[in-house]
């Protein structure tokens, strides 16, 4: 792909996007939206078909951060309620983040930091620890969905770390949205428009009755809950105007950020606007009476009685777990009625994601391996499906340092834990038309590329310690049936790594790779010397760079970019 200068165009729900620099984006880009391609025009009726290895896998592919060998093989034996109610169920929650640096004198390593006093001198080192144990979370996820969740909300309630200056902050917005993350979206968006996070990062913390900051206001309701519509005159929109945001504006003063252990947000009246506020029509012309530091509920709450809300909301989820590609059936069979769903059940997310994870639509064909993995769902899914051996907690200052690398490969495929490009979140789930495509380009798939053959070769090594593949172990990880013939070995790693069926050449070709001109049975002989003598050099090399060729072509494929 040859990186050009054609500039994306902007979905016309991120107007702050649009504010940025252009993206610069393949010259064999996406210019509309593909039309004329066969589409899903299922439903949300139940999914009553076959469930087996491919069914479960696509599930747990869409829930996860790439589901292991075992994971997939538990749920395949299960069923889709039970495996939908593991998904679904609440995680112990997390021990919070600690200090592994010698720069942050203000606890011992091993202990944490998020309820010690600010220090501008500890900031870089906090930060870092956040964005490692934050990814320490997703490969440790086990089978369920809050972590997908979790970065959801972040994608949607967006703040970016490196903007607010305080990683304790940082830590306590994470905090909210994995409590909330399977939980009420509505509670959600009160508790997030006055967590101390937020209040920094879209200035809420600086709005007074005489100067009212009007961009929490306007990103409140552009991006976060009602969406624009269409444009119906200067700066006026069909869910909402200028005005309304002039009026949110006011309701939000008041509110400042509270750095005193423990992090906090507190409410000054004599900073409020405590007139009424009357919005347009759009929201039928209703009145906020001045209610001091309750006004911000009432305001949360006129805006999820918008029809749009609901509506808007599940499109992001739809884009997120289905495909990016919503027409008018799929607003009409599937937008509409889990939006109506959202609403019946009070804004509990969960019932929607059941319902949407448990649809014909959802395992239709046309749905499956659809999706382009994230920079974080390809790094992470790389370590978690290959099984990549970390260090332990009891040596948690290199096992920061691990999670702290897997970062920095998912910074260079343009994604980084904790910081969006934007308050619009990652253009990959709002820029219209390339959506998703936009993770591939002449920067990022060579980057891909080298993370997949480094894990696969040498592997990384720091502090005396290396995250590396071991093929071998992988392959004694298999049944013995399989793992010593060269076909049904090669059809496990396929049905593991790739969502969709390969073809006979390409199948053909990862043979080759793993027994370059050498007949089949060549295969079982080399293993079974290797299983007889596994500390002969000679022999463990021979199996090891041929599994290590075939995983190297098969993670060369297109299709292991796909999920």
């Amino acid at each position: 792909m040859l990186s050009g200068p054609a500039t994306a165009v902007a979905d016309p729900v991120a107007a702050t996007a649009q504010q940025d620099p252009p993206e610069t984006v393949s010259r064999y880009a996406n210019k509309a939206l593909p039309t004329g391609l066969s589409r899903a025009t299922s439903t949300l009726a139940p999914y009553t078909g076959p469930w087996g290895n491919a069914q479960a896998a696509h599930l747990l592919r869409r829930s996860l951060f790439g589901p292991t060998r075992p994971e997939i093989l538990a749920a395949a034996g299960s069923n889709l309620t039970a495996v939908l109610n593991g998904l679904l169920a609440a995680p112990a929650v997390p021990a919070p983040p600690v200090n592994v640096s010698a720069t942050d004198t203000s606890v011992p390593i091993g202990q944490t930091w998020v309820g010690q006093v600010f220090d501008q001198n500890f900031e870089g080192v906090r930060r870092t620890s956040l964005r490692s144990w934050w990814l320490g979370q997703l490969l440790g996820q086990g089978t369920s969905l809050a972590e997908k969740m979790t970065l959801f909300w972040h994608n949607h309630f967006v703040v970016e770390l490196a903007d607010i200056g305080d990683a304790r902050m940082g830590y306590e917005y994470c905090r909210l949205l994995r409590q909330h993350a399977l939980g009420n979206v509505k509670q959600l968006a009160k508790d997030v428009t006055v967590t101390p996070a937020m209040l920094r990062y879209l200035n809420g913390n600086q709005s007074t009755t005489g100067a009212p900051n009007e961009n929490y206001g306007r990103e409140l309701l552009e991006l976060f809950t009602v969406g624009k519509g269409p444009l119906i005159g200067p700066g006026n929109y069909a869910n909402y105007t200028e005005a309304d945001v002039q009026a949110a504006a006011r309701v939000l003063t008041g509110w400042r950020d509270l750095g005193t252990p423990p992090v906090s947000s507190y409410f000054t009246a004599s900073r409020h606007d405590n007139t009424a506020k009357v919005f347009s029509s759009a929201f039928g012309g209703a009145s906020i009476a001045g209610n001091g530091a309750s006004e911000y509920q009432d305001l949360v709450n006129l805006i999820f009685q918008q029809v749009e809300t609901a509506r808007f909301l599940v499109r992001k989820l739809y884009r997120w777990f289905v495909y990016y590609v919503i027409d008018a059936q799929v607003e009409t069979d599937i937008i509409r009625p889990l939006a109506t769903l959202l609403v019946q059940n009070g804004f509990e997310v969960a019932p929607v994601l059941r319902a949407l994870l448990s649809s014909e639509h959802f395992f239709d064909v046309l749905n499956m391996g659809c999706l382009i993995k994230s920079p974080l769902d390809f790094t992470v899914g790389l370590c978690r499906q290959m099984q990549v051996v970390f260090p332990p907690a009891s040596t948690v200052t290199v096992q920061y340092q691990m999670w702290e690398y897997l970062n920095s490969l998912a910074f260079v495929q343009q994604q980084t834990l904790g910081d969006p490009p934007n308050v619009a979140g990652w253009a990959a789930y709002y820029q219209t038309p390339q959506f998703h495509e936009l993770w591939i380009n002449a920067v990022t798939l060579p980057r891909r590329n080298q993370a997949t053959d480094l894990f696969i070769s040498t592997g990384y090594t720091r502090s005396g310690v290396k995250i590396v593949i071991d093929v071998l172990a992988l392959a004694q990880s298999l049944p013995a049936i399989t793992a010593s013939d060269c076909n049904l070995l090669i059809d496990e790693f396929v049905r593991l790594m790739v969502p969709i069926p390969l073809t006979t050449n390409q199948l053909a070709f990862l043979k080759t790779a793993l027994l370059p001109g050498l007949p089949d049975f060549e295969w079982t002989v080399e293993w079974q010397q290797y299983l007889a003598a596994p500390t002969n050099t000679a022999k463990k090399a021979a199996v090891t760079t041929k599994l290590q060729a075939m995983l190297r072509a098969l993670m060369g494929l297109a299709e292991y970019h796909l999920s």
